[in-house]
């Protein structure tokens, strides 16, 4: 692979920095790529003009891509199901009539630790605990004048921070799948010691019940806070929400009963569904000696993206045979409803292919592994686990993926534990929790991309209230490693 060194940085920078200034995300984004291929092309224009248009199109080669692409369409009809048969206000009205005894301040304390209690527990996939948080939370949170903005950061700090941390789900087989790769023996048992290590993770936690608790916020989030108190805005002025007001406004059916069972049913059994599927999809590779312990395995070797797009799939035909039997609705108006969904989807689903597009350059190009070389230079022992958290962090930042930092700086951190005689949990953790950290901060995050549609929040204003919060942690998180860099090394 050609080292364009430094010109490697160039593309993620000019599409973060112009996203964040002009707010003009799909722009932001479409010069960044084409930035990218000018690079590689040799400064030729013409031809790097074309090679964006392919790069966007070959996104779809990768089969995963498309899944999660397919996912987002889907995921705009099963909302737009659930909100027409009544299941969404149904579920309002049973959440508020539970939450009348108590005050104003303490309906919305209620309403957000419940909300980030059901982000927690669904750590089998994120995508599918920040789209629960959402879809359940939003008509109620909308109610309690709970900016948009303090939505999307309860759904995105609550779902990655938990998939991390439990090794049990897909996000947990990757993890093992690459410490194997670098001759660690038994990852399960280092992802476990991992665990108290990883500071980021535990730190963004923490701080999110802390702020639901205390009503403390602070930065772009408490005027958010401010603006939906004094003048029941959910959204600032100008701002753009990530889903079509098609979908965020969709009323239910008049003289139909509402229930929050026609949204509970669905929603549920898509969350049930995800880890049967992870089981049957890393069947043929799980090993164990019990039928439980196989059982486990395959949840670790199963596809994410695979078993995310089977479980909204089915939750959207289970809805629609639930509404048909007890004649909510017929066939085609549930169709009809389904493909309006999906076109409130469009948006995303172009936000998506473009994000991808521009995490392939970054690959190509070597982003991250240059970072991370130009690190590894000056590396002490002390400074090990902060400065492979603060790369790892930066990495993510820039290519937007969690998972593709984890590739290039797990098998950076084995190595060097073991040069320097390191505890390999304590930078095995540091790697991961970076990534997570960068993962939060970036706008170009399929995570962040998808805690926003989840919420109907402007994309970039979830980014800039959430970003104090997430800096907070991670700055906590850099002195934590500092501190056990002098202790251990």
């Amino acid at each position: 692979m050609q080292d364009y060194g430094i010109w490697s940085l160039l593309p993620p920078v000019v599409a973060i920095v112009l996203a964040l200034v002009t707010r003009q995300v799909f722009v932001s984004l479409i010069l960044g790529i084409w930035v990218g291929w000018i690079i590689i092309d040799r400064g030729n224009i013409l031809s790097g003009s074309f090679d964006t248009l392919h790069a966007i199109v070959d996104v779809f080669s990768d089969a995963g891509n498309t899944r999660v692409i397919i996912f987002t369409f889907l995921v705009g009809s099963l909302i737009a199901l659930v909100q027409r048969s009544g299941g969404v206000e149904g579920f309002t009205r049973a959440v508020m009539s539970w939450l009348e005894k108590s005050n104003h301040t303490g309906k919305r304390v209620r309403v957000e630790l419940l909300a980030a209690c059901t982000g927690l527990v669904l750590f089998i996939e994120s995508n599918i605990s920040i789209l629960t948080v959402g879809t359940l939370f939003r008509p109620i949170t909308d109610k309690l004048n709970v900016p948009r903005e303090k939505l999307a950061y309860i759904a995105d700090s609550s779902s990655a921070p938990s998939c991390v941390l439990i090794p049990l789900n897909a996000w947990g087989a990757y993890l093992m799948g690459l410490l194997l790769g670098q001759g660690v023996e038994q990852p399960f048992t280092v992802l476990l010691k991992a665990m108290v290590f990883n500071f980021y993770p535990l730190l963004a936690i923490a701080l999110l019940f802390y702020l639901i608790l205390r009503r403390k916020d602070y930065g772009p989030m408490r005027a958010a806070e401010e603006r939906a108190a004094n003048s029941g805005k959910l959204l600032a002025d100008g701002a753009t929400p990530m889903i079509s007001d098609e979908i965020a406004m969709l009323t239910a059916k008049e003289n139909i009963p509402l229930q929050a069972r026609h949204m509970i049913i669905p929603i549920v059994s898509m969350v049930i569904l995800m880890p049967v599927f992870l089981i049957m999809t890393g069947w043929q590779d799980a090993q164990g000696s019990g039928q439980v312990q196989r059982a486990f395995s395959a949840i670790s070797n199963g596809s994410g993206s695979t078993s995310v797009l089977f479980s909204v799939t089915f939750a959207i035909l289970i809805a629609m045979g639930l509404y048909r039997i007890k004649g909510l609705m017929k066939v085609p108006e549930m169709v009809d409803v389904s493909l309006k969904g999906m076109a409130g989807m469009v948006q995303l689903a172009l936000l998506m292919v473009l994000a991808f597009a521009i995490g392939s350059l970054c690959k190509q190009l070597g982003t991250g592994v240059y970072v991370a070389e130009l690190s590894a230079q000056w590396l002490s022992p002390a400074l090990v686990p902060a400065v492979i958290f603060i790369v790892s962090s930066f990495i993510a930042f820039s290519t937007g993926t969690s998972w593709g930092t984890f590739a290039i700086m797990i098998a950076i951190a084995v190595p060097v534990a073991a040069e320097h005689q390191l505890s390999l949990p304590l930078v095995v953790a540091a790697a991961i929790g970076g990534g997570v950290f960068g993962d939060h901060c970036s706008p170009i995050s399929d995570t962040t991309v998808i805690s926003s549609m989840a919420s109907a929040s402007d994309h970039i204003d979830h980014v800039k209230t959430q970003l104090p919060y997430a800096l907070t942690a991670g700055l906590v998180a850099v002195v934590l490693y500092l501190i056990c860099g002098l202790v251990l090394a």
